[in-house]
């Protein structure tokens, strides 16, 4: 006899993440505006640094790709990407000298956060595979979150040297 699972019609969340859920749909849009104001001035704020090889940020006007993600975007997003001079010895030395901004292996959040691709996200590749996807050793990823975005950017700043 094949035994055949039945599943419900209809799938009901729990009541405690259906809360939850709708509790935090409330807020996203204020959020997402504190994310994308915070993280154009971290972005803003680091442009220029010369402890660093790049900021990529779509909401700068020196991204590559500012044209379209204006176009396409009503906000730019709370993610930062810096490229530190020195490779991987300068991003590490700068992962841990931050004292607001905290380590994650995921991003997003409230709060910030910062992650080194080569230990996460893109951690095995080669050097052929990291430079295909445009990855460096020397690249934070940081998700810049709901706090005062002059305190996040002094971390980063005082972090990067």
């Amino acid at each position: 006899e094949e035994l055949l699972v039945q599943l419900p019609r209809r799938v009901v969340l729990d009541p405690q993440p259906a809360y939850a859920l709708m509790r935090g749909l409330k807020t996203l849009p204020v959020r997402m505006a504190q994310h994308n104001a915070n993280a154009l001035a971290v972005a803003q704020g680091l442009e220029g640094n010369p402890a660093l090889a790049a900021v990529w940020y779509p909401g700068l006007t020196s991204h590559p790709d500012h044209a379209i993600a204006k176009a396409q975007m009503s906000g730019f997003g709370g993610m930062v990407c810096i490229d530190l001079k020195g490779g991987q010895d300068a991003a590490l030395r700068a992962y841990d000298r931050l004292q607001l901004v905290k380590r994650a292996a995921s991003l997003g959040g409230v709060e910030s956060l910062v992650s080194l691709p080569v230990l996460t996200s893109h951690y095995g590749h080669t050097d052929a595979q990291l430079a295909e996807g445009g990855v460096t050793k020397g690249m934070m990823r940081v998700s810049v979150g709901l706090e005062d975005a002059g305190d996040v950017l002094a971390d980063l700043r005082q972090a990067v040297g």
